[in-house]
């Protein structure tokens, strides 16, 4: 099956889109700039759901859902925010078809325009907050800790399959505070829930910082993001969360009464990931042989494919097969066991190994009389002969060593693609390999626009650790108190 992706080396682009069609994880839909998600996609987008909103609810937040549908007025209200998002909003005009009396088919009825029009949702900061304005009165109505798991739509003119689609899925929070302290610390809880899922379920080493002034959320006093690397060099954004201050409260007047009895204005942020981490598993992990999926992520962790000869060998191994199934989900691990009859072994092998199922069990008579069984693993492609009676506790060890071994190995690559540039030769010379790169600027919005010009590369993360370091922009050669990390993004 890896015969028809395309090799990595040769042409990254068209090796991810071959990946995620061939691996079963969506296709194109007839909706210009939209996916379907596929089954096996979707298992994998539940359970990165699954472990978020897990570690959502631990800190205290909530789920609700608000409308699709926001009037127009609304994005009037928060100027910033709408310049940001009026290029990309879909616009609903009417709310009626008719039949066309020419006969061409179906035309949009004119006397069925709506008396406001409604943007389909970009995001939902307003509508949200023009909700709480009804829900907040005093102190004692705070903090609101809110989470949505929906779908939204920013009208894309260059789309590539969960990287960059018109509608894609998402989870966005939306809280809101009585003191600055408190949403500010809402903020820096988050991407730090953020940098810790990356790192420790999608195997993905991130940096993690603050945005510029023109690459912050529009409407943000400031947005932190973790930033990780992607095998061709290139910089993904991973998951931001945005400090708001009192932008929106003030937009939409949602005012409190304090311990004081003072009225005060909400602190506010919102924050999300989206299914672009599902591309940010691919590129991060994948070989030229297909998926390789994080054990903590994966749909089905371990597969066992039945070797016989005959409905007589088949009989005995299905026996044995489903005994083993049942011994590792037991202990948590999803395990498929698949006998179908329509596909030999090695094409089964080849499919699972596409599919970046962790481990694979291959169990024939000659195994089951001699009590042991071939293992093998997607990471390293190497295989085991296990007795079986220890088989549930080596697997349960062994996902946790490919998770830490898939983690190790992106964070080798990473580190081995930081690079601290002092010129602007060095510059340009680097953004042409790739990688993070380490460098002066001198923090003016002009500097930063003629690099993203000139170079296409911007800058991903202010990083939170960086230390002060007198130096001089690589760009300008003005003044610079610290290194900054540019790159080239998807």
């Amino acid at each position: 099956m890896a015969d028809f992706l395309t090799k990595r080396e040769d042409n990254y682009s068209q090796w991810y889109n071959d990946l995620v069609i061939k691996a079963d994880l969506a296709e194109n839909s007839a909706v210009r700039g939209c996916m379907v998600i596929k089954p096996y996609g979707y298992a994998l987008w539940e359970k990165i759901q699954a472990q978020l909103d897990k570690m959502f609810k631990a800190t205290g937040h909530v789920n609700a859902y608000f409308p699709l549908f926001i009037p127009k007025s609304f994005f009037s209200k928060e100027a910033d925010h709408v310049e940001g998002f009026a290029k990309e909003c879909a616009v609903v005009t009417h709310y009626r078809l008719k039949n066309d009396p020419d006969g061409k088919g179906v035309i949009v009825d004119p006397d069925a325009k709506l008396e406001e029009e409604l943007i389909v949702r970009p995001t939902s900061e307003t509508i949200i907050w023009n909700t709480y304005k009804n829900w907040i009165q005093s102190y004692r109505d705070l903090p609101i800790l809110i989470n949505q798991w929906a779908n939204v739509v920013r009208w894309e003119m260059r789309t590539r399959l969960f990287l960059r689609t018109s509608e894609f899925l998402w989870q966005e929070g939306h809280t809101a505070h009585a003191t600055k302290k408190e949403a500010e610390e809402e903020t820096r809880l988050i991407i730090d829930l953020y940098s810790d899922f990356a790192q420790n379920y999608m195997g993905i080493p991130v940096l993690k910082g603050t945005k510029s002034e023109s690459e912050k959320f529009a409407g943000a006093i400031e947005t932190y993001a973790i930033e990780a690397l992607m095998q061709d060099g290139k910089a993904l954004q991973a998951g931001t969360s945005h400090f708001l201050g009192q932008n929106f409260a003030r937009a939409f007047d949602v005012q409190f009464l304090d311990k004081t009895s003072k009225l005060e204005y909400v602190w506010s942020t919102s924050w999300g990931v989206s299914t672009r981490l599902i591309g940010a598993i691919i590129m991060a992990h994948a070989d030229n042989n297909g998926l390789v999926l994080p054990p903590n992520l994966a749909p089905i962790q371990v597969v066992i494919i039945p070797i016989y000869k005959g409905n007589s060998e088949l009989e005995s191994i299905n026996s044995a097969a489903l005994e083993i199934k049942a011994e590792l989900e037991t202990k948590g691990i999803s395990v498929k066991y698949d006998n179908r009859d329509t596909h030999k072994p090695g094409y089964k092998f080849a499919e699972y190994e596409l599919k970046g199922v962790p481990v694979r069990l291959a169990l024939g008579s000659r195994d089951i009389a001699g009590g042991t069984i071939e293992l093998a693993r997607r990471d390293t492609l190497t295989k085991e002969i296990v007795p079986r009676e220890s088989i549930g506790s080596r697997i349960e060890d062994l996902l946790k060593e490919i998770q830490i071994n898939i983690f190790n190995r992106a964070l080798q690559f990473r580190d081995d693609n930081i690079y601290r540039v002092d010129t602007r030769e060095q510059f340009l010379e680097q953004v042409e390999k790739g990688g993070f790169i380490l460098a002066h600027w001198d923090g003016t919005a002009e500097t930063e626009e003629k690099i993203k010009q000139e170079t296409k590369a911007t800058i991903r993360v202010i990083p939170l650790d960086s230390p002060e370091e007198e130096g001089k922009c690589v760009w300008s050669g003005n003044p610079s108190v610290r290194r900054v990390v540019f790159a080239r993004a998807y």
